[in-house]
């Protein structure tokens, strides 16, 4: 299974150690499904990590790892094709990604924004409470 993770996903697994988050960083870390990057995404995790609201909440040790873990486990999908579909253009990246990484799922807490278009291509787009039942 191909998914790729939103930011938010990502910071939140971190933030709460017993949300569904948290077990979802644990089935990928687990090798329960393949999570797919991108240059893009790990600029936004890092830069997301380095924002003060979390950093309060994360400590550097922790954001250490997953950016590490991010590097040295996911697979880099490459050249991202043009995408304009997001209603937050922010966000269009992250659909590019699951174009061409060929992502069976995009799991985001983006209620308003991605989770609202439902699918994009063959990816499926989900909460992390939905995805959690797949990789538990």
């Amino acid at each position: 299974m191909r998914v790729v993770l939103d930011t938010n996903i990502l910071v939140s697994a971190l933030i709460a150690p017993a949300g569904k988050p948290a077990a979802i960083y644990s089935a990928w870390v687990e090798g329960k499904f393949t999570l797919l990057t991108c240059a893009r995404h790990l600029a936004e995790v890092l830069a997301t990590l380095q924002k003060p609201r979390v950093a309060e909440l994360v400590k550097p040790y922790k954001a250490g790892r997953l950016v590490n873990q991010i590097k040295k486990l996911a697979e880099d999908a490459g050249p991202l094709p043009p995408v304009n579909r997001s209603p937050d253009p922010n966000d269009d990246f992250l659909l590019a990604l699951c174009e061409a990484g060929n992502a069976d799922y995009l799991v985001t807490g983006d209620k308003r924004g991605l989770l609202a278009l439902d699918r994009h291509k063959a990816t499926r787009i989900v909460s992390a409470s939905d995805f959690a039942v797949f990789v538990a």
